[in-house]
């Protein structure tokens, strides 16, 4: 367990706190603010303490250490305004002077967000000097940007040393509790859902689930590279074919542990991939897929998959099982979202797409935890160290 917010003394002291506002943006407009909305708790918690000003810090998109007018924060702070009912005041960068005189700008009981971090190539190279200059706008350090914390960089890691205290905030407390529960005490039977493009993004993960679930269901492109490795026709469907030996690997590992490996049993299969494009039903294993393309789990599989979710005690969701962008393929997706909303079992969905689909299928607030770390989160349940939580003080 790690220190929590709630263990320092906030009053009268500079509040420096990780957040992670990575969140998109359109003609300078945020599209999607769950993550600004899953850090106000965090961020009122401070305030309530009589913190003197609350400094925030976030990186958004990946400007390679330059600065990009079109990765600027500033349409972020006008969004948090409008969320958190406080004036916030933006700082031009996220250290040296421009950062002081906005601290000094927004007063007692403040809130300050500093410029996009990966401005500075120093941030993403964990920088000591530039972790210093961070460690002087404050007198504590939170960190409650989970989607970063698989990071080892200057705002994550490096600070930590440098400041008089740290500790996780509010809403990282909540992920590595839901998270840690879900891999280390998990009610059973524990099931989890895998989907996306690639096995290889979540090989570890696979690897790690199956010493720990009763059930794992595999959908979305990733079931190709299974498919062929099982000698099935599968188009012109997305494979890796360096990993068809690593897939009958963990079909063998599955078979031996007990773990009851579900892949679709049928498939929607399109001539292309797009809004309106022919589509037919096929089962897995049928030659007649020719050069089509998989893009959606078929009426079986869903009746299978949901049906795996009955009598689940834990369900872990990471990655869509179609292409669910286009609504003609989104139908698996958008039932199993529905199916997890309705479970009793404790339910976490993580990654951006899987998080999407469960906002397109407007069940989110039937959702007992949404992960705002996409790489965090499967890094954590690939067993692995993250190096943002790792430097932060034990409870």
């Amino acid at each position: 367990m790690k220190r929590t917010i709630r263990a320092l003394d906030l009053a009268g002291k500079r509040v420096l706190i990780r957040v992670d506002f990575n969140v998109p943006l359109e003609d300078g407009e945020v599209t999607n603010d769950l993550r600004i909305r899953a850090s106000l708790p965090t961020i009122r918690y401070a305030l309530d303490q009589r913190a003197r000003v609350v400094v925030l810090a976030s990186h958004l998109g990946r400007p390679k250490g330059r600065v990009t007018e079109a990765l600027s924060l500033a349409p972020v702070a006008v969004r948090l305004e409008q969320l958190i009912g406080r004036k916030v005041v933006f700082a031009a960068d996220s250290v040296g002077e421009p950062a002081a005189r906005a601290i000094e700008q927004a007063g007692d009981g403040g809130i300050v967000l500093l410029e996009n971090l990966r401005f500075h190539p120093e941030e993403e190279a964990n920088d000591e000097a530039f972790a210093r200059q961070l460690a002087a706008l404050a007198d504590v350090y939170v960190n409650d940007a989970f989607g970063t914390a698989h990071r080892a960089h200057a705002s994550t890691a490096g600070i930590v040393s440098l400041v008089a205290d740290a500790a996780v905030g509010l809403l990282m407390a909540d992920e590595l509790s839901y998270l840690g529960n879900a891999l280390g005490n998990p009610a059973r039977p524990f099931v989890a859902i895998l989907g996306g493009a690639k096995v290889s993004s979540k090989l570890a993960v696979i690897e790690n689930l199956l010493k720990k679930v009763d059930t794992l269901l595999l959908g979305g492109a990733m079931a190709y590279t299974f498919f062929k490795a099982r000698g099935y026709p599968v188009g012109r469907s997305l494979v890796e074919d360096d990993l068809l030996e690593d897939a009958r690997g963990i079909e063998a590992r599955a078979a031996s542990a007990g773990v009851r490996l579900l892949l679709p049993v049928d498939h929607v299969v399109a001539t292309k991939i797009e809004e309106g494009a022919a589509t037919e039903v096929l089962a897995v294993d049928d030659p007649a897929i020719g050069d089509r393309v998989g893009v959606d789990v078929g009426p079986q599989t869903i009746r299978l998959f949901t049906d795996a979710l009955h009598d689940a005690g834990t369900v872990v969701w990471n990655g869509p099982v179609g292409v669910f962008e286009i609504e003609a393929f989104a139908r698996g997706t958008t039932t199993l979202a529905s199916a997890l909303a309705g479970s009793s079992a404790t339910t976490i969905v993580g990654g951006g797409d899987s998080i999407a689909a469960i906002d397109q299928a407007g069940v989110a607030e039937r959702i007992d935890h949404l992960s705002t770390g996409g790489g965090a989160s499967l890094e954590f349940l690939g067993g692995r160290t993250l190096p943002g939580v790792a430097a932060l003080p034990d409870a």
